[in-house]
Protein backbone atom coordinates (compact mmCIF):
# COMPACT_ATOMS: atom_id res chain seq x y z
CA UNK A 1 0.00 0.00 0.00
CA UNK A 2 1.47 3.67 -0.90
CA UNK A 3 0.24 6.60 0.98
CA UNK A 4 1.11 9.73 -1.62
CA UNK A 5 0.81 13.56 -0.45
CA UNK A 6 -1.70 15.37 -3.39
CA UNK A 7 0.33 18.53 -2.72
CA UNK A 8 -2.55 20.56 -4.96
CA UNK A 9 -6.22 20.76 -5.95
CA UNK A 10 -4.23 21.19 -9.47
CA UNK A 11 -3.54 17.36 -9.15
CA UNK A 12 -5.61 15.24 -11.07
CA UNK A 13 -6.18 12.59 -7.99
CA UNK A 14 -7.90 15.67 -6.19
CA UNK A 15 -11.13 15.98 -8.77
CA UNK A 16 -11.71 12.13 -7.64
CA UNK A 17 -11.72 12.65 -4.09
CA UNK A 18 -13.78 15.84 -3.89
CA UNK A 19 -16.20 13.54 -6.12
CA UNK A 20 -16.33 11.03 -4.13
CA UNK A 21 -16.34 13.15 -0.80
CA UNK A 22 -19.65 14.97 -2.12
CA UNK A 23 -21.09 11.66 -2.66
CA UNK A 24 -19.88 9.84 0.64
CA UNK A 25 -20.32 12.72 3.24
CA UNK A 26 -23.73 14.13 4.17
CA UNK A 27 -23.63 18.24 3.20
CA UNK A 28 -23.38 19.05 6.86
CA UNK A 29 -20.70 17.34 7.06
CA UNK A 30 -18.14 18.85 4.66
CA UNK A 31 -16.40 21.32 3.07
CA UNK A 32 -17.59 23.61 -0.23
CA UNK A 33 -15.74 23.40 -3.36
CA UNK A 34 -14.31 26.57 -2.33
CA UNK A 35 -13.30 25.74 1.10
CA UNK A 36 -11.65 22.43 -0.13
CA UNK A 37 -9.60 23.67 -2.44
CA UNK A 38 -8.20 26.34 0.25
CA UNK A 39 -7.09 23.28 2.24
CA UNK A 40 -4.12 23.05 -0.26
CA UNK A 41 -2.96 26.22 1.10
CA UNK A 42 -2.75 25.58 4.44
CA UNK A 43 0.88 24.02 5.65
CA UNK A 44 -1.36 21.64 8.74
CA UNK A 45 -3.50 20.42 6.37
CA UNK A 46 -2.61 17.28 4.29
CA UNK A 47 -4.24 15.04 1.97
CA UNK A 48 -2.74 11.81 1.25
CA UNK A 49 -4.24 9.34 -1.56
CA UNK A 50 -4.02 5.86 -1.40
CA UNK A 51 -2.71 3.24 -3.81
CA UNK A 52 -2.83 -0.29 -3.88
CA UNK A 53 -1.23 -2.31 -7.05
CA UNK A 54 -1.45 1.20 -8.51
CA UNK A 55 -5.21 1.66 -8.12
CA UNK A 56 -6.55 4.69 -5.80
CA UNK A 57 -8.34 2.80 -3.19
CA UNK A 58 -9.31 5.87 -1.18
CA UNK A 59 -7.74 8.98 0.22
CA UNK A 60 -6.95 10.35 4.32
CA UNK A 61 -7.83 14.79 4.81
CA UNK A 62 -5.37 15.03 8.22
CA UNK A 63 -4.32 17.91 10.31
CA UNK A 64 -1.02 17.91 11.59
CA UNK A 65 -1.84 19.68 15.02
CA UNK A 66 0.44 20.44 18.01
CA UNK A 67 0.27 17.06 20.55
CA UNK A 68 -1.89 14.77 17.68
CA UNK A 69 -2.70 14.29 13.80
CA UNK A 70 -6.64 15.33 13.36
CA UNK A 71 -8.33 12.60 10.67
CA UNK A 72 -11.13 14.67 9.15
CA UNK A 73 -11.79 12.21 6.65
CA UNK A 74 -11.07 8.87 5.64
CA UNK A 75 -12.81 7.07 3.08
CA UNK A 76 -12.33 3.71 0.92
CA UNK A 77 -13.64 4.14 -2.60
CA UNK A 78 -17.13 2.17 -2.45
CA UNK A 79 -15.67 -0.39 -4.60
CA UNK A 80 -12.79 -1.34 -2.48
CA UNK A 81 -14.82 -1.72 0.56
CA UNK A 82 -15.02 -4.31 3.46
CA UNK A 83 -11.45 -5.97 1.99
CA UNK A 84 -10.07 -4.88 4.94
CA UNK A 85 -8.01 -1.87 3.78
CA UNK A 86 -9.76 0.76 6.10
CA UNK A 87 -7.56 -1.62 8.91
CA UNK A 88 -4.24 -1.55 7.16
CA UNK A 89 -4.75 1.72 6.85
CA UNK A 90 -5.35 2.86 10.56
CA UNK A 91 -2.19 0.52 11.01
CA UNK A 92 -0.23 2.87 9.08
CA UNK A 93 -1.57 5.63 11.10
CA UNK A 94 -0.81 4.17 14.17
CA UNK A 95 3.05 3.11 13.14
CA UNK A 96 3.69 6.53 11.83
CA UNK A 97 1.82 8.81 14.67
CA UNK A 98 1.65 8.42 18.53
CA UNK A 99 -1.53 10.11 18.78
CA UNK A 100 -4.61 10.43 16.32
CA UNK A 101 -7.76 11.88 16.96
CA UNK A 102 -11.00 11.65 14.39
CA UNK A 103 -14.62 12.47 14.46
CA UNK A 104 -17.31 9.90 14.26
CA UNK A 105 -21.05 9.73 14.38
CA UNK A 106 -22.72 8.70 17.67
CA UNK A 107 -23.27 4.94 17.63
CA UNK A 108 -27.07 5.44 19.13
CA UNK A 109 -27.66 7.49 15.55
CA UNK A 110 -27.63 4.08 13.81
CA UNK A 111 -26.77 0.92 12.54
CA UNK A 112 -24.14 2.31 9.94
CA UNK A 113 -22.74 4.41 12.90
CA UNK A 114 -22.57 1.49 15.44
CA UNK A 115 -20.74 -0.35 12.92
CA UNK A 116 -18.48 2.54 12.01
CA UNK A 117 -17.58 2.91 15.98
CA UNK A 118 -16.98 -0.96 16.66
CA UNK A 119 -14.71 -0.71 13.41
CA UNK A 120 -12.79 2.26 15.29
CA UNK A 121 -12.32 0.71 18.36
CA UNK A 122 -11.33 -2.77 16.98
CA UNK A 123 -8.78 -0.83 15.46
CA UNK A 124 -7.29 0.70 18.65
CA UNK A 125 -9.77 3.33 18.70
CA UNK A 126 -11.51 4.48 22.53
CA UNK A 127 -14.61 7.15 22.04
CA UNK A 128 -12.99 10.01 24.39
CA UNK A 129 -15.48 13.22 24.42
CA UNK A 130 -19.58 11.78 24.29
CA UNK A 131 -20.41 15.91 24.21
CA UNK A 132 -18.47 17.19 21.09
CA UNK A 133 -19.86 19.38 18.29
CA UNK A 134 -18.41 19.64 14.86
CA UNK A 135 -18.80 22.76 14.28
CA UNK A 136 -20.78 24.18 10.98
CA UNK A 137 -18.90 24.28 7.69
CA UNK A 138 -20.50 27.17 6.95
CA UNK A 139 -23.80 29.42 6.22
CA UNK A 140 -27.15 27.23 6.46
CA UNK A 141 -25.07 24.40 7.75
CA UNK A 142 -25.59 22.93 11.29
CA UNK A 143 -23.35 22.18 14.11
CA UNK A 144 -23.33 18.35 14.41
CA UNK A 145 -23.12 16.39 17.85
CA UNK A 146 -20.52 13.68 17.07
CA UNK A 147 -18.11 11.69 19.39
CA UNK A 148 -14.05 12.22 19.24
CA UNK A 149 -12.11 8.97 19.49
CA UNK A 150 -8.17 8.42 19.98
CA UNK A 151 -5.83 6.12 20.42
CA UNK A 152 -5.03 7.08 23.57
CA UNK A 153 -6.44 7.96 26.67
CA UNK A 154 -6.04 12.30 27.39
CA UNK A 155 -6.69 12.83 30.98
CA UNK A 156 -9.07 16.29 29.43
CA UNK A 157 -10.11 16.88 26.22
CA UNK A 158 -10.80 20.36 26.22
CA UNK A 159 -7.34 21.66 24.87
CA UNK A 160 -8.08 18.67 21.84
CA UNK A 161 -11.64 20.42 21.40
CA UNK A 162 -9.95 24.06 21.20
CA UNK A 163 -7.16 23.10 18.75
CA UNK A 164 -9.73 21.36 16.39
CA UNK A 165 -12.14 24.35 16.76
CA UNK A 166 -8.95 26.95 16.17
CA UNK A 167 -7.34 25.80 13.61
CA UNK A 168 -9.41 23.12 11.59
CA UNK A 169 -12.83 24.69 11.69
CA UNK A 170 -11.25 28.57 11.59
CA UNK A 171 -12.12 29.73 7.78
Amino acid sequence: MEYLQIPSYDDFRSQQIYNSYCETFPEEERRCEKQFRALFSNPKAKFFTILEDFKNIGYLITWELTNFIFVEHFEIFSEFRSLKYGSEIIGHLFKNYSHIVLEAEPATLDETAQRRIGFYERNGFAVIDETYIQPSYGEGKNPLNLWLLANWQPEKTDWIREEIYDIVYKF
